[in-house]
C-alpha cells in the first residue's frame, strides 16, 4: 500500500516539480453526442495520491469527463492514459479505477459485509482473502458491528460509508466519486469530508471527486478544475482559486463576492488605479496583473475582507465607498450586510458575529462607510 502523506499534505504540490510525471493524463480530448459538444478539447493532469475536484455546474462535462475515465463513455477524439497506459479499448473492468456513485447503487437483499465483498466475489478471490479484505475495509469505515445488517436498516452515512467500503476493497490505483455525499444533510456531509480527506491519506490513493458544491471542493481537494461548458476555466489549489480567480466566471462561482467594473487610470508598480463607472469612485488594488491604462477591467473583492463602520475612513490609503444599510443577513456566525451605495449598486460585507449579542452597533437604514484594504481584492481582465 501507498505510504501515507500524513503531515506533509501541506506540502504536497508535485504539479509545481517539473520532474514530476501525471498519473491519469487527458490529452486534447472531446467527447460528443451527436452535434453537442460536452466536453471540449480538454488537457490535464493528475498525479498520484492526490485528492483531485471536477467543479462546475449542471451540464458543464465534470461528469462526462469522469465516465470517460472509468470507462463507461469513451472520448470522441484525444486520448486518456494511466501510469502511462492509454485505456482507449479497455473496458471498464479492466481499468485499475472503480466508482462510487452518487445514489450508492447498494444491493438491498445483501448484508453490509456482502456488499463489500461482492466485487471480490466477482473476481474470484480466495474466500480466505475475501473474508480478511472485507473485515479491513469496515474497520476502516468503523462499520464493524454493522456488518450482517442490511443498506434499509441504515443511516445515509452508513450506507455513504459502505458504498465506499465497497469501492475501495478491490484497492483500485484511482477512486471515482460521483457527487458522493449528495443524499447527506449539512452537518453530516461537512463531517463526511473530513473523514474522506484522512481516508484518503491514511491509504495513499488518489481520489477524483465530481461535484457541484464548491465549498465541498474547496474542503477536500488539493486541487480544483473550474468547467464550464465542457472547457477548463482555472486549475489550481484551493487557496489560488479562491483568492485569486483568473476570471469573473471563477471569482463569481467560488463563494460570495462584489465585482465593479471600472477603467484602469494609471498602474505605479503592483498598483493598479482604476476608475469605477458605478458607483464613480477611484479603487486601488495591488495586483501582479498588468493590464494597459485605459483598458476595461473588473475589481473583485470578497465580502469578509469589508470592513463596515459608521464613521469615515482616516487612512486615505485604503478604498472607500459610502452608502445606506438595505439588508442585514443573520447566519449565525456572521452577519452579511447588503449596503446601497450612494454612487449607485449594492455591496455586501461579511461581519464575524464575536459576541452572543444580537444587539447591532449598525443596522438597518443607517448610514455606513465600506472599507477595504489594496491587497484585499483582484483585478480581473476578463
Amino acid at each position: 500500500m501507498a505510504k501515507t502523506l500524513g503531515p506533509i499534505r501541506r506540502k504536497f504540490a508535485p504539479w509545481d516539480d517539473p520532474e514530476a510525471r501525471p498519473l491519469i493524463e487527458f490529452k486534447n480530448v472531446i467527447k460528443r453526442f451527436g452535434d453537442f459538444t460536452a466536453v471540449a478539447d480538454v488537457s490535464l493532469g493528475i498525479y498520484e495520491r492526490e485528492f483531485f475536484a471536477l467543479l462546475g455546474p449542471s451540464g458543464c462535462g465534470k461528469t462526462t469527463l469522469m465516465r470517460m475515465l472509468a470507462g463507461f463513455e469513451h472520448p470522441s477524439d484525444g486520448d486518456i492514459t494511466l501510469a502511462g497506459q492509454s485505456l482507449k479499448g479497455m473496458q471498464p473492468y479492466e481499468r485499475p479505477v472503480n466508482m462510487m456513485f452518487q445514489s450508492y447503487a447498494l444491493f438491498p437483499h445483501m448484508s453490509v459485509e456482502k456488499n463489500i465483498a461482492f466485487g471480490l466475489v466477482m473476481d474470484k478471490m480466495p474466500k480466505g482473502e475475501i473474508e480478511t479484505r472485507v473485515q479491513e475495509m469496515l474497520k476502516l469505515v468503523k462499520l464493524e458491528k454493522f456488518a450482517k445488517r442490511k443498506p434499509h436498516q441504515l443511516s445515509g452515512g452508513q450506507r455513504q460509508r459502505v458504498a465506499l467500503a465497497r469501492s475501495l476493497a478491490k484497492r483500485p490505483k484511482v477512486l471515482l466519486l460521483d457527487e458522493p455525499l449528495g443524499a447527506l444533510d449539512k452537518k453530516l456531509r461537512e463531517e463526511t469530508q473530513f473523514e474522506l480527506m484522512d481516508l484518503q491519506q491514511n491509504l495513499g490513493m488518489t481520489f477524483l471527486i465530481v461535484t457541484h458544491d464548491q465549498e465541498e471542493a474547496m474542503t477536500v481537494a488539493d486541487r480544483i478544475a473550474v468547467m464550464d461548458h465542457g472547457k477548463l476555466v482555472q486549475v489550481a489549489p484551493p487557496s489560488d482559486i479562491y483568492e485569486q480567480p483568473n476570471s469573473r466566471y471563477v471569482a463569481d462561482f467560488i463563494g460570495d463576492i462584489n465585482i465593479v467594473e471600472g477603467r484602469v487610470a494609471s498602474i505605479e508598480g503592483n498598483a493598479v488605479r482604476m476608475e469605477a463607472s458605478s458607483p464613480r469612485v477611484a479603487i486601488v488594488l495591488e495586483d501582479e496583473a498588468k493590464p494597459e491604462v485605459g483598458a476595461t477591467v473588473w475589481a473583485a473583492v470578497r465580502p469578509e475582507k469589508v470592513r463596515v463602520s459608521l464613521d469615515a475612513p482616516v487612512d486615505p490609503s485604503v478604498n472607500a465607498l459610502s452608502g445606506e444599510v438595505w439588508d442585514i443577513g443573520y447566519i449565525g456566525d456572521t452577519s452579511v450586510y447588503h449596503v446601497r451605495l450612494d454612487g449607485g449598486g449594492t455591496f455586501r460585507a461579511t461581519v464575524a458575529n464575536v459576541s452572543r449579542t444580537v444587539e447591532r452597533p449598525i443596522t438597518w437604514d443607517d448610514r455606513v462607510w465600506l472599507t477595504w484594504s489594496k491587497t484585499a481584492g483582484v483585478v480581473l481582465k476578463a
